[in-house]
């Protein structure tokens, strides 16, 4: 049961969300008896206990209010969260650096007709779904940039995203305030020498799946998947906010710019 609590500083309310795992369970259940629990949807602020995939399912959660979200790392992969500690929560909350990042809006259309919405954090990816590799024609603000991409498939990240899949699979990593978005082959067979492009966040593109029941591909927005696609088109949302909070030293800005000089793989081991 949530309680709202004396023990949140005034004006100040906490909610705790954890990832299904003991660990991760075991640190909201201790840090809600040294500082009381708020129900997540009125609360000023949520502190996420868990790994990247809680702090994305949880951005999505919250996506249109604008509520900040502060996560401490419980899981494996915490590239997004902040250490974890008990003591002083409060203080560190209210020194904490702020970082705003706006996530990516598609609109996919499968070969029946069907059309699904989505928004997407990290990266709107095209997949090819058989053993076939997909054949996907490229345009940017309306006009064709690429006529045949033959690949696995093709990623459009945002900044914020753009140290996750996107940097698997060879492409740049983004400063977070930068107005780009990073267009990216996966498994590219032809053409061959083609590396991807930066594209300014204002950017509109659609991705159009050619030989589509031959060569079937999926769209992947984050999480959400949707098969056998004809055509996915992606925009930035730039009137959604998504706020997180990370400890001075520690911003997102902070942990992108380590991650281009390889210091972040160094401190995961």
């Amino acid at each position: 049961m949530m309680t709202d609590t004396n023990a949140n500083a005034p004006g100040r309310r906490i909610a705790f969300l954890s990832a299904n795992t003991p660990e991760a369970e075991a640190a909201r259940l201790r840090l809600i008896e040294l500082y009381g629990d708020s129900d997540p949807e009125t609360a000023d602020v949520v502190v996420a206990l868990g790994g990247d995939g809680l702090m994305l399912q949880t951005l999505h959660r919250f996506m249109h209010t604008g509520k900040p979200i502060y996560g401490m790392n419980r899981g494996s992969v915490g590239f997004l969260m902040n250490d974890y500690r008990e003591d002083d929560l409060i203080q560190r909350i209210d020194d904490a650096e702020s970082s705003v990042i706006h996530p990516l809006a598609m609109i996919a259309t499968d070969i029946h007709g069907k059309i699904a919405t989505a928004m997407a954090i990290n990266e709107v990816s095209v997949l090819r779904q058989s053993y076939q590799a997909s054949k996907i024609r490229i345009s940017v603000d309306g006009k064709e940039r690429l006529l045949e991409l033959i690949a696995d498939g093709v990623l459009l990240a945002t900044p914020a995203g753009s140290s996750a899949y996107n940097l698997s699979v060879d492409g740049p990593i983004l400063p977070l305030n930068s107005p780009l978005m990073a267009l990216t082959p996966i498994s590219a067979f032809r053409p061959r020498r083609w590396r991807g492009a930066l594209l300014p966040d204002s950017a509109h593109v659609t991705l159009d799946v050619l030989e589509a029941v031959k060569r079937p591909v999926a769209a992947v927005a984050d999480h959400f998947e949707f098969k056998e696609v004809v055509k996915v088109e992606i925009a930035m949302d730039h009137a959604t906010n998504l706020v997180i909070l990370h400890d001075p030293g520690h911003s997102l800005d902070e942990r992108i710019l380590r991650e281009q000089f390889g210091f972040e793989d160094e401190r995961r081991g």
